[in-house]
């Protein structure tokens, strides 16, 4: 059986997930960044934050297009993340 085309809501929802995906590991080095940048006052320290910024770009690219390519996709990912089994066990016991 051949793999269905995905439509355009699914291709969106994927992309949105790849971008959640991708925030995490930059927002991380954007903090860490901004922290060294703003404790030390010198040329090294702008030099170093750029570089762990370009670090946390270059990871979450390569994270995003990893899970992205998988055969579960973002949207698995991001849920499987996002999923709270204290609820799960909540609903068994009722």
């Amino acid at each position: 059986m051949a793999k269905q085309k995905a439509n355009i809501f699914e291709e969106t929802t994927e992309i949105i997930g790849a971008i959640q995906i991708f925030l995490s590991p930059f927002l991380i080095s954007l903090v860490l960044a901004t922290i060294i940048y703003f404790s030390f006052d010198s040329i090294f320290a702008t030099i170093i934050s750029i570089v762990i910024v370009i670090i946390g770009i270059i990871i979450g690219i390569k994270f995003a297009s990893k899970i992205y390519k998988s055969k579960d996709g973002t949207i698995h990912f991001v849920s499987r993340i996002s999923a709270s089994p204290e609820l799960d066990e909540e609903e068994n016991k009722n």
